[in-house]
């Protein structure tokens, strides 16, 4: 069988010899995997056919002009295409239902190469059900949707089909693969410093020159598959291949791809295959009149925290709109690859509700584990990676699931990395519930350093659900409300700022260089943005206060802002140039509790910090593996990152070969209070 084949048990247990007892799980959701894989070979001409769904669903158009739309339905027992372009007349455009369910018309052209449906003109979907009711939908496949919120909150479809010349061009050639991913967290529509939504065009003109001169490699752009309630942050997707309208056209996304490429800076979108908005109007929900077409029925296909339905990843035409839709990303837009949202959700039954992972290897290979969804992963991998060789796939998933990064022929689930979500929960909980004193250091090292042997990781202080509204960003929970009135030089720096200035810069070092082989900030983060993300909402009269990036702050030359920035910067720079994070995990040689210091080497650096609150160490012996002479190459005691330059880039530290804390060699430094060290040869 070609199943059994084609997976060998012992690549599993060179990784992890505790994964014995769960062989034989493992190796039957790969079995799963490749009756699927195999079927969509033999019956669908592999994935390249397969996942090319948007050439045959939805609407396209052919070389003479003539437009031919399906769309599947089968539970429908009549069908017309209405829309503008026929008055919304229900009976002049019927459509023709095959043996699997899926309807057809074909448009003849008006005239030689002209559409008899006019571009970016409204279309409907009209169905009678088999209790004879009329039910009418937006289509599935559509590529583009608007809202008018004075009309309706529901979203209308549209059909987009630009002539050749408002069509964008792509330029630039996609980058390739990072080596490391510094990954720049980013949302369009509070791209912007005024009360309103952000543009595509805006943030190509604004933002990417800010990310590109901060060092980060990469984007990952947050809520653009089409939702209708922006409060949502882009997690209840009504429209899976219509680009958010909200920001602009599909053709300013496509040119703002385009722009990053140029520069250089590789584009992820944030993909939400996790689940899908309930509405019914303008989403997927009982699409054909059934509660079970693209989910699951009944209790199963629901999600009773966020509200929404969970897709049926067992069906054949679910399998197909969700490969195609990830495909059609790849290829319309030229996106680089994706980070998949609510992992963790997919993955078990109880979808992590109510459910705490002690790590105990039942709780991932038992029953709990949906093996359905994890296929329908493990095919999404193998797939992208096989038409598209240097995608990047990142996994939201707060479980610890083991082979979550390792490739689908291994026996894995096929991503490249997995985001260390304990990162930033461990950050929180220090700065609400500990006092300066009581940091552990050998409780943030083995968090930092905690992940599994052979897998990647995304490490980041905080994302975008730190930051959201009943929580607040760390330089807010650093410096509350002194941000209000001490970020000025013009002021006295204070405790509490001196204090928010420095930890902050100390974290970020300490988890860009010691805690992945990625590294991820959410924008505005980098230089303290204060306060908290909260979109317009009834609860807060539809204000725009806390939905909007404050530029304004860090671009004025007398805030202390602008030294966190540029100490962002300098720590992406200077991966760049020492390229830690594709380095091996770094040597920890020192997690001193007393002396709150952390010491560590990775790629050929020497890593020192000093989270004591109070004591400065002169002459503070530090073990390092490789003889030689040492310097300074960077020190968040510099003035241009808010430093008191009290350390200063450069000086000699000479090794002296006599073993320390493990290491063949020591060498001394000065390390005030509150302050870190990079020394490199």
């Amino acid at each position: 069988m070609a199943a059994a084949s084609s997976f060998d048990p012992q690549s599993v247990l060179k990784l992890d010899g505790y994964l014995e007892p769960f062989i034989p799980a493992i190796a039957h959701r790969h079995e799963r995997f490749q009756r699927w894989k195999d079927a969509i070979d033999q019956c669908e001409g592999g994935y390249e056919k397969f996942t090319r769904g948007f050439e045959k669903m939805g609407f396209n158009v052919k070389e003479g002009g003539e437009v031919v739309y399906r769309e599947w339905a089968p539970n429908a027992t009549e069908a017309h295409l209405i829309g503008d372009f026929n008055q919304w007349n229900r009976m002049t455009h019927p459509l023709k239902k095959n043996d699997f369910g899926v309807w057809e018309i074909t448009l003849p052209p008006k005239a030689p190469g002209v559409c008899a449906i006019p571009h970016d003109s409204k279309v409907k979907i009209s169905m009678i059900t088999p209790s004879g009711a009329r039910i009418e939908r937006i289509p599935a496949w559509i590529q583009r949707v608007t809202q008018d919120l004075s009309f309706s909150p529901a979203y209308e479809g549209r059909f987009w089909n630009p002539s050749a010349s408002e069509r964008y061009q792509f330029k630039n050639s996609r980058p390739p693969q990072p080596r490391a991913i510094r990954i720049y967290e980013a949302h369009v529509g509070i791209s912007t410093a005024e009360h309103r939504i952000g543009t595509y065009k805006e943030f190509m003109k604004d933002t990417l020159p800010r990310i590109h001169a901060l060092g980060y490699n990469t984007i990952q752009l947050m809520a653009i598959m089409e939702h209708p309630y922006y409060a949502s942050f882009g997690y209840q997707v009504t429209s899976f291949f219509a680009a958010s309208s909200r920001y602009g056209t599909p053709e300013e996304l496509r040119e703002l791809v385009d722009t990053a490429h140029g520069m250089g800076i590789t584009v992820l979108l944030d993909v939400v295959h996790s689940h899908a908005c309930k509405n019914v109007l303008d989403g997927l929900n009982a699409f054909d009149g059934t509660d079970h077409l693209y989910f699951h029925e009944g209790s199963k296909g629901r999600h009773e925290q966020w509200d929404s339905r969970l897709f049926n990843y067992g069906s054949h035409e679910v399998l197909r709109f969700l490969l195609s839709n990830l495909r059609f990303y790849m290829e319309e837009y030229q996106f680089d690859g994706f980070r998949f949202d609510g992992v963790t959700s997919m993955m078990y039954v109880h979808h992590g509700i109510g459910t705490g992972f002690s790590g105990g290897y039942h709780e991932y290979f038992g029953p709990g584990a949906d093996e359905e969804a994890i296929v329908y992963l493990m095919l999404a991998n193998d797939a992208m990676h096989a038409l598209y060789p240097s995608v990047i796939t990142i996994a939201e998933d707060v479980s610890g699931m083991p082979l979550l990064c390792i490739p689908v022929s291994q026996g894995g689930v096929g991503f490249d990395y997995r985001l260390s979500m304990a990162i930033p929960d461990m950050w929180i909980k220090l700065l609400k519930h500990k006092t300066d004193d009581e940091w552990d250091m050998g409780d943030i090292v083995h968090t930092l350093t905690n992940r599994r042997h052979g897998e990647k990781s995304v490490a980041y202080a905080e994302s975008h659900d730190q930051a959201l509204v009943g929580d607040k960003t760390l330089a807010f929970w650093l410096m509350d409300k002194e941000m209000y009135t001490h970020m000025s030089d013009l002021t006295p720096m204070t405790p509490i700022v001196a204090r928010g200035l420095a930890l902050h810069k100390m974290i970020r070092l300490l988890v860009h260089s010691l805690g992945g082989e990625g590294y991820l900030n959410f924008e505005g983060n980098e230089f303290g943005h204060p306060e908290w993300l909260d979109f317009p909402r009834e609860g807060n009269n539809n204000s725009f206060q806390h939905a909007r990036r404050q530029w304004n702050i860090v671009d004025d030359q007398h805030l202390r802002y602008r030294y966190l920035n540029n100490f962002d910067a300098a720590i992406n720079h200077l991966e760049e140039v020492y390229k830690w994070l594709s380095a091996p995990q770094a040597y920890v040689s020192l997690k001193h509790g007393g002396d709150m210091m952390i010491a560590y080497e990775r790629s050929g650096l020497l890593f020192v910090f000093n989270f004591h609150p109070t004591k400065s160490f002169t002459d503070y012996r530090v073990g390092v593996e490789e003889a030689g002479e040492y310097h300074i190459i960077l020190t968040s005691d510099e003035k241009k990152f808010g430093g008191f330059e009290n350390v200063t880039h450069g000086g000699k530290f000479p090794t002296t070969p006599m073993e320390w804390n493990g290491r063949k060699n020591w060498l001394q430094v000065y390390i005030p209070s509150r302050t870190c060290l990079v020394l490199g040869k």
